[in-house]
């Protein structure tokens, strides 16, 4: 499939969680003019207590390489698991590396591109306590590894505990709510029509503030990726569901028109 744009972020290459083999998937089955890796692609935090790099991992870095030098345009935010790029921006090649970015979409719409730690108090305030978080989020991926195992060969679709203990945390779902809303506020500033970010792993496309919400998801748990069509139109789209028969989120200009018609 050709896109005019792609977004992904939160892949944590570098960690047992990664869903190496269906990120590596998307990429072969999807070209575009452009990629945004939008942060968090290697998980240094991880690197650094656990050595774990598998062949999957190194084929999905040479995969993007490979895109980069037969033309496509790969723009690199880093996120607070891989703050160590911030040390190198710039342009290689067809590779540019930036702080954040701001986008026009072929109906002329500008998004503004960042990971989105930014507006995490924990990440940026106290570290100490990002880390001791991103261990027992290890630790639910740990046991879902083998829950999902049992659920596959009993025909069942994949289920993430963490996600589901997410949902059922009242601090967890206001953390959420909070970054949205912080993020929204930002690009309001910013004069942006949208904003596309990650950092949180949980996909969405929503109004909010007078402005587009774009949250790519992640390659853990959701393995989502935000595309872009030739006319403008962007969409969700679940790598993970893709052979079972769910809708794709829209954009929120299609979600206007059904409204429309529906009325």
């Amino acid at each position: 499939m050709k896109y005019r744009t792609v977004w992904l972020s939160d892949m944590h290459l570098g960690t047992r969680g990664c869903d190496a083999l269906g990120l590596l998937e998307f990429l072969r089955e999807t070209e575009c003019d452009r990629l945004y890796l939008v942060g968090d692609v290697i998980d240094l935090w991880r690197l650094r207590r656990e050595h774990y790099w598998p062949q999957t991992h190194n084929d999905v870095v040479q995969k993007i390489l490979r895109k980069a030098r037969k033309g496509t345009d790969v723009v690199l935010i880093p996120g607070n698991h891989d703050e160590f790029v911030g040390n190198f921006l710039g342009i290689f090649g067809n590779i540019v590396i930036k702080k954040q970015d701001v986008y026009t979409t072929g109906d002329g719409r500008r998004l503004l591109i960042m990971h989105g730690h930014e507006f995490d108090a924990v990440t940026t305030h106290a570290q100490w306590l990002a880390y001791l978080g991103d261990i027992g989020y290890g630790m639910l991926l740990a046991v879902n590894r083998p829950l999902n195992l049992v659920r596959s060969r009993l025909g069942l679709q994949y289920w993430s505990l963490s996600a589901f203990a997410k949902s059922r945390v009242k601090n967890a779902v206001n953390f959420i709510s909070h970054f949205e809303e912080a993020v929204a506020h930002y690009a309001q500033l910013h004069h942006a029509d949208g904003i596309v970010c990650g950092h949180i792993h949980t996909p969405a496309i929503k109004p909010l503030r007078g402005i587009t919400y774009y949250n790519t998801g992640d390659w853990v748990e959701s393995s989502t990726a935000l595309v872009e069509h030739f006319d403008g139109r962007i969409e969700l789209v679940r790598w993970r569901d893709r052979q079972q028969p769910l809708p794709v989120a829209l954009d929120v200009q299609d979600q206007s028109a059904l409204l429309v018609t529906a009325s």
